[in-house]
């Protein structure tokens, strides 16, 4: 952590706190010096610096006062403490979407957090353990100082049919390999690490349920992330050696963008006070239950990217001369009517929270599910549409250089005319906009990340089954049909109604 100052305020503060650092990067089989200065890695670090600007600008959307420090703080490091919090959360993601038009990288970090506060106060509970009073002393310093956390779930999972005692290599899940009385010394990787460069500290956790077995990969713990040990390895990206060209139209979004990385740990220490579990491994799956309902929810941040895409729809049918076209306001209606959908259910997760035990607030997690669920079609829709609005020059159109050619760029310059008194260079700059966002660098974060992230469409569905109480539906309608005589026992899997409702319905 060489370079971090002491108090983060703005975007240029925390572009800054990153200089200088011992990271271990490899990108395209080279060694990287200073990530800060990379063609490549530069956009994803504006967009995390776009979550400190933003607090500055909008400080009641992106910040708020923290109760462990009694300090204003950032809302991605805040512990949420009223569904009022959790609705405001959703708002400011949609507006970083709005205001990037890429993934951000702090909503692990923030979800994460916010999950660990409820698990270590339970774990305590059980097993007369410190680990939340550790929990809190990390949140204070990270608060105080304002920095990013990422979050670390993902393994490389080897064999998908086998859990990790059963692998043939133990590091396809991250594990405890040793121990003292300093702390602990992990080995193992995580994979699709969203912004991990980028981050001060990173939070490793489990990624599946673990038995008595598993014992050794029951851990939660904290790192710096340049911790001696660590290896990234720098993800590739459809279209991201366009960055490193001349100009910026190709881009299509020159100056944000987001990060995928894969992260080795090889014998990492984490000191004692940085441990969070250690061992109690029937507490895993309630951090994951817990944390992948507060992140599935938090994919309304796609909605923010979706107004962007939307916009660039309906900018590309004015330049093109069709705005009032019937069946191009239809299409525009529809990306609408789906992107408003999932911002919906998220929002409304998020108002339906409930305090926990540690006076955290939790989301609702049937709608958390749904809310995700819709993220993993919708946006391929959306995309779809803004594919057909902006027609084939989406995936023909030339380069830039060759519209700043002396021969090539004054015939390209008459044949990509719009409507009348439109630029042709804006046409084009719109266009390359849709093709990054829905084919391009971008598209990573808003389609294939949007499928992926936070669990793949099955495991929402599995949630959703255990939670649908179809036992309560069919005594609501054996009740109007007059069926007194089979009415069955309430399902023990879900609150989703008493919360909607505030009581048990007399049917259950």
């Amino acid at each position: 952590m060489a370079n971090v100052l002491k108090t983060i305020r703005t975007g240029e503060d925390y572009i800054e706190s990153l200089r200088g650092r011992d990271l271990v990067i490899y990108l395209f089989g080279e060694l990287i010096k200073e990530p800060v200065d990379h063609p490549m890695i530069r956009p994803s670090i504006n967009a995390v610096a776009e979550t400190y600007d933003l607090a500055v600008r909008e400080a009641a959307l992106a910040t708020a006062n923290s109760s462990i420090t009694g300090l204003q703080v950032n809302r991605f490091l805040h512990i949420a403490e009223s569904a009022e919090d959790l609705v405001l959360q959703n708002k400011m993601q949609r507006t970083l979407g709005q205001n990037t038009g890429t993934c951000f990288q702090r909503c692990v970090g923030m979800d994460a957090l916010n999950s660990l506060h409820s698990v270590t106060f339970e774990i305590d509970e059980k097993h007369g353990t410190d680990y939340h009073k550790r929990f809190l002393e990390f949140v204070k310093m990270v608060q105080q100082e304002n920095l990013v956390i990422g979050g670390a779930m993902t393994d490389p999972k080897g064999d998908r049919s086998k859990g990790p005692s059963e692998q043939d290599d133990p590091d396809m899940f991250t594990r405890i390999i040793d121990s003292d009385d300093k702390g602990i010394y992990v080995s193992g990787a995580k994979a699709h690490q969203t912004g991990c460069i980028n981050s001060h500290w990173i939070i490793l956790m489990p990624t599946v349920r673990l038995t008595e077995k598993d014992k050794e990969w029951a851990f939660v713990g904290v790192i710096p992330a340049d911790a001696k040990g660590v290896t990234y390895i720098y993800g590739r990206q459809s279209c991201d050696t366009r960055s490193m060209e001349d100009g910026d139209i190709d881009d299509g979004n020159a100056k944000y963008a987001g990060q995928e990385a894969l992260m080795i740990l090889e014998r990492v220490f984490i000191p004692w006070d940085k441990v969070f579990m250690n061992g109690e491994h029937e507490f895993a799956a309630m951090l994951i239950e817990r944390f992948t309902c507060y992140h599935r929810r938090s994919y309304v941040c796609k909605t923010g990217l979706g107004d962007v895409l939307i916009g660039a729809a309906a900018t590309i049918a004015d330049y093109n001369g069709v705005p009032k076209v019937s069946h191009i306001k239809d299409k525009l209606i529809e990306m609408t009517h789906l992107n408003e959908s999932i911002f919906a259910v998220g929002i409304a997760s998020s108002h339906l929270g409930h305090k926990l035990k540690s006076g955290v607030y939790l989301n609702e997690d049937m709608l958390a599910q749904v809310c995700k669920h819709n993220v993993t079609r919708f946006p391929y829709e959306i995309s779809r549409l803004a594919q057909d609005i902006a027609g084939g020059l989406v995936v023909t159109l030339p380069s830039e250089k060759d519209f700043r050619h002396p021969i090539a760029g004054p015939m390209l310059k008459k044949f990509l005319v719009g409507r009348k008194g439109v630029d042709v260079e804006n046409r084009m700059r719109i266009l390359r906009l849709i093709e990054n966002m829905t084919l391009g660098r971008n598209s990573v974060g808003y389609l294939t990340e949007s499928m992926h992230g936070a669990g793949s469409p099955q495991a929402q569905r599995i949630q959703i089954q255990r939670q649908m109480q179809i036992g309560y539906k069919k005594n609501l309608a054996k009740h109007l049909a007059g069926i007194t005589n089979d009415i069955e026992e309430p399902s023990e899997h879900s609150e989703y109604f008493q919360r909607i409702f505030q009581t048990k319905d007399s049917v259950l």
